[in-house]
């Protein structure tokens, strides 16, 4: 299947050209779902020395993982919930756990680019900005503790009237300036990771969906054509994929995410409005995201789709708020609008854990995946290496599994986000 008309997969550097499987192959590790999860934790086995099996139902890269805003920062799904879970266990602390991993993303991705030396337009610097002039509280709590923990040269906090300094827009009351985070092209990070992957000798095979999965000595995939015989196997397709429903179903729900870009605005535009390069997002429960693509569009997010369905029009909802963000933008044309499906989990937190001894999952990470796919992968393949400290300690985590089908979890992600923005008037 083609990819979606988007500004990324109009921009590869080079497209990928796997095979189909055609017959049938034994392997230590197979991997389903060819997004970050799967071909991050691919490559990660291979360093290690398995040998691994990684099959697509599209295109490497053509979920969500090829369509998201491209932010690599600090904000960690979940991460209220894991501190308040960790916290009963004695033994763990919970606020450095946390901590550590909101910045850990970061620095695999940026090994991973330097180590294979992966062309994906990464860039450093991001804004977190106050919508209200009470966010501006909780972002000074952020920087203190960034402070506490050592990170006095990232961090810096901009003041209302700082604001010109780094963004031409009449909206924001302050924010929080972060160097460490980082903005890039996700495809292209993914299309490199996966060649590395091949590289070191992990067969990847797209258009080669899972029809079924069997368990007897070995357990085996059945495609359209060939099988894989594999000792384990890992499910990574998020909210692409109907496997092992019977464990799986009712715990993790699709939400449409809406991205578009702009023409190119020509180096005088884009420095006026954004002179430090910087990606942004702002504090809100339902928030607006953007940043500045190579070649100087403006690449601009936000909204959630909890329907389960496409949007109809992305340029027709997120104009008004790029045109309020941007008053020199007004009329811009659009050459570029897009979804992708997150994977939404009711606690935020990323599932991990098994089906059966020899099948695991990893997935969840609502709307936070970029860096937390990395990181997940990289425990994934630790544990499939037989070192489970990290894995045992998000398989303990407690999730909500609704015993509904997706449209009806849809619907009450619905309600819960209704709610969540009631607060933000109360904020």
């Amino acid at each position: 299947m083609s990819r979606c008309h988007s500004y990324y997969s109009a921009s590869i550097n080079e497209e990928s050209n796997y095979p189909t499987l055609q017959d049938d192959q034994h392997c230590d590790v197979a991997i389903i779902g060819g997004g970050f999860t799967g071909v991050a934790t691919a490559l990660e086995l291979a360093e290690k020395g398995f040998s691994v099996v990684l099959l697509e139902a599209e295109k490497i890269g053509w979920g969500a993982t090829g369509r998201n805003g491209g932010q690599v920062t600090g904000s960690l799904s979940g991460d209220q919930a894991m501190l308040k879970q960790l916290r009963k266990h004695a033994g763990v602390d919970a606020e450095d756990f946390v901590w550590k991993l909101r910045w850990r993303g970061h620095d695999i991705i940026k090994n991973r680019v330097e180590k294979y030396n992966i062309d994906c337009d990464l860039k450093f610097g991001h804004l977190q900005t106050a919508y209200k002039p009470s966010h501006m509280t909780g972002l000074q709590s952020f920087y203190d503790e960034a402070i506490a923990h050592g990170m006095g040269d990232d961090v810096q906090m901009i003041s209302a009237a700082e604001i010109p300094e780094y963004l031409d827009s009449p909206i924001y009351h302050g924010g929080l300036l972060n160097r460490k985070n980082m903005h890039l092209h996700p495809l292209n990070l993914c299309l490199g990771e996966a060649k590395a992957a091949s590289n070191l000798g992990v067969r990847i095979y797209e258009n080669s969906p899972v029809l079924s999965m069997d368990e007897g000595d070995k357990v085996v995939l059945k495609s359209k054509i060939g099988k894989v015989f594999a000792d384990r196997v890992m499910i990574a397709g998020n909210a692409y994929h109907k496997l092992g429903r019977s464990k799986l179903g009712g715990m993790l729900f699709p939400a449409s995410l809406g991205n578009m870009a702009t023409v190119p605005l020509g180096d005088e535009l884009a420095k006026t409005i954004n002179p430090h390069d910087l990606a942004v997002y702002d504090c809100r429960f339902v928030l607006d995201y953007y940043r500045l693509t190579a070649d100087k569009r403006l690449m601009f997010g936000g909204g959630t789709n909890y329907s389960g369905k496409d949007s109809t029009s992305v340029s027709a909802e997120l104009r008004p708020a790029l045109e309020r963000t941007f008053p020199k933008l007004k009329g811009i044309d659009i050459e570029f609008e897009w979804t992708g499906m997150a994977g939404i989990v009711i606690n935020r937190i990323p599932q991990l854990g098994k089906i059966s001894d020899r099948v695991y999952y990893c997935q969840g990470y609502s709307g936070h995946g970029l860096a937390c796919s990395h990181i997940m992968a990289e425990i994934m393949a630790k544990a499939i290496a037989g070192h489970m400290e990290e894995f045992d300690t998000f398989a303990a985590f407690k999730h909500l599994r609704v015993p509904i089908n997706d449209w009806l979890g849809n619907q009450a992600l619905v309600l819960g986000m209704w709610y969540y923005q009631l607060l933000e008037k109360l904020r």
